[in-house]
């Protein structure tokens, strides 16, 4: 069902790489709520993704961008604002990336270069982007920014290493820039901390199977998918969210106010019956 919710809305989304992506599913409904939008990531990923066929479905352009460079969000701003004839409604920020995740170091072990360039990527970026738009003055009166971030900003989670602490910096830029966009712009920003999700990036993260099925034991509402990840997105990216500016909104069926459930608990007890489970280390 559908709700003309961003009908004559435009915006631009990063980050779909295949059908998995959060920031697909985005794509996909914004585009049946009546948006039109520019679909953008960095040439190397849009080698190895599928956002031709996006493009395609969405009736999109795409302007490739690689985010935490200056000059290219630079023309893809200006050439968004050329494509719509004005400026834009909504923007999606759904960027991260480790390579000390990738190359399995532990936090206690980090590679600096890979830390700099896990803190550039996942969280400068946004910071890069909305000051490339504020100089620009790319984004509509009560128009509408949303970065994806997870609860690891806050808690310490086992295999999520140098990414919480980019989704950490993530968060408080939404919270700056929020109020510096509202006094002035009347512009909303915030991130959503979604469920942990199967996407092709999430798959890289270090036992994530396993951490799918805790946090579904845990959640009285079970996780939150990709899908309705994309429509709770596109609820903030609507006008139904007017007054929605500054914050960080758990979308993660309960998980990030729990403390210990019942189905979890069950699990534990019946671990402690395993004599011969080995103890791990991080």
């Amino acid at each position: 069902m559908t709700y003309n919710l961003l009908k004559g809305k435009k915006g631009i989304i990063f980050g779909a790489l295949d059908n998995k992506s959060i920031a697909w599913k985005v794509a996909e409904k914004a585009h049946e709520e009546g948006a039109i939008f520019v679909l953008t990531n960095t040439p190397t990923a849009m080698r190895f993704g599928e956002l031709d066929e996006l493009a395609k479905k969405t009736n999109s352009q795409i302007v490739p961008a690689d985010a935490t460079s200056e000059k290219d969000l630079d023309n893809l701003i200006k050439e968004s604002m050329k494509i719509f004839g004005g400026k834009v409604d909504f923007i999606l920020h759904s960027i991260g990336m480790s390579l000390n995740v990738r190359k399995k170091r532990v936090y206690s072990d980090l590679r600096y270069d890979y830390f700099n360039k896990t803190l550039d990527i996942s969280a400068v970026s946004f910071h890069k982007l909305l000051q490339t738009c504020f100089k620009n003055d790319a984004i509509s009166e009560w128009g509408s920014v949303v970065a994806l971030s997870y609860i690891a900003a806050q808690r310490t989670l086992y295999g999520y290493n140098d990414m919480a602490d980019a989704k950490a910096l993530l968060e408080s830029i939404g919270r700056s820039f929020g109020y510096i966009y509202g006094r002035e712009k009347k512009i909303r920003i915030n991130t959503i901390s979604q469920s942990p999700t199967l996407t092709t990036a999430g798959a890289g993260v270090k036992g994530m199977e396993g951490l799918m099925d805790f946090t579904e034991r845990m959640s009285p509402l079970g996780n939150a998918d990709a899908e309705e990840c994309a429509n709770f997105t596109v609820v903030l990216f609507s006008d139904l969210s007017r007054k929605v500016t500054m914050q960080n909104i758990y979308h993660d069926g309960g998980f990030s106010s729990m403390g210990m459930s019942m189905r979890a608990m069950r699990m534990y007890e019946r671990s402690l019956d395993c004599n011969d489970c080995p103890d791990v280390e991080d």
